[in-house]
């Protein structure tokens, strides 16, 4: 199989990442989102990650030309399907819009087109059905920071094609990723697996008041000697994704914590790096400031 034309789904944090950096490596991309407002979000974010690939990729001008250039934008679903022969699938992390959008693909999208979803909380075999093609279906999960954090998490189901499998795990090698292949289905893959709890931890800390963010987070570094805590983490995944997460656990402190965040983030429309603020306000968090970690 081979994969000359993507389309990612959503152009909210991560969507943006992924499109830039498959168009990055030479495909070309077409970015589909709900309407114009949300779409010139996503050009204004495509600039940013240009001075991104500047900064920590020291490439050229021409090189970020070419990405812009592999990259068009559009409101219209059966337009951004008609060609592609890879969909990733970025939306928030609600499951009934997903189950919404695969239904709609299935009866638009060419029958040779594979799907991906890129959700970070559900099980690829929670939608197989609505996609109409189980067989080529799978998740393909990236972490934020794409082009700093080039992992490619890559999940089937029982029903996914291992050609298909194959081919994404080759076309992840192509757009510069490591591809990281699970043998069954899990929750969270490898990398949330590992990450959510902490972040959930860090979480219930800061509702019940036991200490305040850059507390938790100088813990943490300390200790670890990791290069952020975790509500540093937190804002570069996003605090309304972190509130779609958090919404989507049936439970009492996530509830809590769901609440808390909209109370006292969104709400202010504090939602991370790509607001400006959120735990920490940026360009310039005071977690990076060389005396953080000494008082």
């Amino acid at each position: 199989m081979d994969i000359k034309n993507v389309t990612v789904i959503g152009s909210g944090v991560l969507g943006s990442q992924i499109a830039f950096q498959i168009a990055y490596s030479g495909f070309k991309v077409t970015v589909f989102d709900i309407n114009d407002e949300a779409l010139v979000k996503a050009q204004r974010s495509m600039v940013t990650l240009t001075k991104s690939y500047e900064r920590d990729m020291e490439v050229t001008d021409l090189e970020l030309k070419e990405t812009l250039s592999n990259l068009i934008y559009t409101t219209n679903l059966e337009t951004a399907s008609k060609e592609a022969d890879l969909i990733i699938e970025a939306i928030p992390e609600i499951k009934e819009l997903k189950i919404n959008l695969y239904k709609q693909l299935a009866t638009i999208a060419p029958e040779s087109t594979i799907f991906a979803t890129n959700t970070s909380t559900f099980l690829p075999s929670d939608f197989a059905a609505e996609t109409g093609r189980p067989d080529k279906f799978l998740a393909l999960h990236f972490a934020n920071q794409i082009w700093l954090n080039n992992t490619a998490e890559i999940m089937g189901t029982a029903e996914t094609d291992p050609d298909v499998f194959e081919t994404i795990v080759a076309f992840s090698k192509n757009i510069g990723m490591i591809p990281l292949p699970l043998y069954k289905e899990q929750r969270g893959y490898i990398l949330n697996s590992l990450l959510v709890p902490l972040l959930k931890s860090a979480e219930d800390l800061l509702v019940n008041e036991v200490a305040d963010p850059e507390t938790i987070d100088k813990t943490w570094m300390i200790a670890t000697k990791s290069p952020r805590g975790p509500f540093g983490i937190l804002d570069i995944v996003g605090l309304n994704t972190a509130y779609n997460i958090a919404l989507s656990k049936d439970t009492d402190d996530s509830k809590k914590i769901a609440q808390f965040l909209k109370e006292n983030y969104l709400d202010k429309g504090h939602l991370g790096i790509q607001s400006g603020q959120g735990f920490y306000t940026y360009p310039n968090p005071s977690y990076l400031e060389k005396d953080f970690l000494t008082e």
